[in-house]
């Protein structure tokens, strides 16, 4: 295994990286058209709060896997872990399959949730330690791009299936093949803990104090005490707060408005996609013109985005407003993992990044809890409107509070 730091220089493990990332986000992807709906036609669930129930669970589990992935992978191994993930993922298909309850469906969420936290946060830490400093958002980018690719195409692929044969089983045959595949590769992926110790190496300092930190301590900064990682968190929070809830209620309001399942499809698999496309430029972006005014940006970008869905009505506008939200979003979200690695140190960047995870994923769990009891009370349409508030604000903290962090256009 090569022992230099570059994405040239470990041009095969990187793309084979890039490729399990992108079975990783499929596996999210089958269950985005379906499974509200699922919800609603096969389980009867009057509810929205509880038809997004899934999404909580998913949600809060995917979380708190990711404060601990990064922990453990220092301890066992990049590899190791990103394989675990993959064994457990297999059982949510299955599961899902022969549901005979809704919580059985919450139960495989849950396990979703830790399939998702293990080994997409493997693929992210894994492509930074193999990465130069100023390559970090372009790493990210095309993790963020491949795993938004795989969303993207299954949504679409198991919009198809459900349209032409039933909402299940159909769609979940599909799970099954594509955990095999991820087992097979994360298989042939090597482990990246010798370039961890080149970077670490190459970081030391002589104030042991700021490379040497304990989990609270990590933590405390991530969360509130450092102002550049404490802002990047709320912004992530804030992102997928947005995304829990457009998962959740976008096929509700767009078959509510008319559109069939197989256009509401389109529209719930065009933002992904979107998402996903947009990255392969803006983590590069963020590599040249900093952190800092893409993550402003994005924020208010997907705050627009979400007001045009509910002000337009056509089709055609719909789509639009879909690119639009996966844009806003794909500025912020190789960015703000990118800014993380900057402010960081290599000793404990792998634990601060699950911590931002923790925050970022739990937005899920929050955006559908909300979304859901809005929806109840009020309507759908006024839960996406008031949901949008919130990254509105996160672009307006980042603007006034976070610092550029990439250094070399900070000097």
């Amino acid at each position: 295994m090569s022992k230099k730091i570059g994405i040239k220089e470990n041009l095969y493990q990187f793309i084979l990286l890039v490729v399990t990332n992108l079975f990783v986000g499929s596996m999210v992807g089958i269950e985005r058209t379906v499974l509200p709906l699922l919800g609603e036609e096969q389980f009867g669930l009057a509810s929205t709060s509880a038809a997004l129930s899934f999404i909580i669970s998913f949600g809060f589990s995917k979380a708190i896997v990711n404060y601990f992935a990064g922990q453990i992978a220092d301890k066992f191994g990049r590899k190791r872990v990103l394989l675990l993930g993959w064994v457990v993922g297999l059982f949510v298909p299955i599961l899902t399959i022969f549901a005979h309850a809704w919580w059985v469906i919450v139960f495989a969420n849950i396990l979703l949730g830790i399939n998702q936290g293990l080994t997409w946060s493997m693929t992210v830490n894994m492509k930074i330690d193999i990465s130069k400093a100023n390559q970090r958002g372009t790493a990210v980018g095309l993790n963020e791009f491949a795993g938004y690719s795989g969303v993207a195409i299954m949504a679409a692929v198991s919009g198809y299936v459900a349209s032409s044969y039933s909402l299940r089983p159909e769609p979940f045959y599909l799970g099954i093949g594509i955990v095999i595949i991820g087992i097979l590769l994360s298989l042939i992926v090597k482990d990246t803990g010798q370039h961890l110790k080149i970077q670490i190496r190459d970081n030391a300092t002589k104030n042991e104090s700021i490379n040497n930190l304990s989990s609270k301590e990590v933590f405390n900064l991530t969360t509130w005490k450092d102002k550049n990682l404490s802002s990047i968190s709320f912004s992530g929070l804030a992102t997928n707060l947005k995304d829990g809830m457009a998962w959740g209620l976008f096929p509700l309001y767009f078959t509510t408005v008319g559109l069939s399942v197989s256009q509401t499809g389109t529209i719930v698999a065009v933002y992904p996609a979107a998402w996903g496309f947009f990255q392969l430029f803006t983590g590069v972006l963020s590599d040249k013109v900093g952190r800092k005014k893409l993550i402003t940006y994005g924020m208010w970008t997907q705050a627009f985005a979400l007001w045009f869905i509910l002000f337009v009505n056509s089709f055609s506008l719909w789509i639009l407003g879909a690119i639009l939200l996966g844009l806003g979003t794909a500025m912020v979200y190789p960015t703000l993992q990118a800014a993380i690695g900057d402010v960081a140190s290599p000793n404990w960047r792998a634990s601060s990044m699950g911590v931002y995870r923790f925050w970022r994923d739990s937005g899920y769990a929050f955006g559908a809890l909300i979304a859901g009891i809005i929806a109840d009370l009020l309507g759908v349409t006024w839960a996406i409107e008031i949901v949008a508030l919130l990254p509105f604000l996160a672009g307006v903290y980042s603007r006034m509070r976070l610092d550029e962090t990439l250094k070399t256009v900070a000097k």
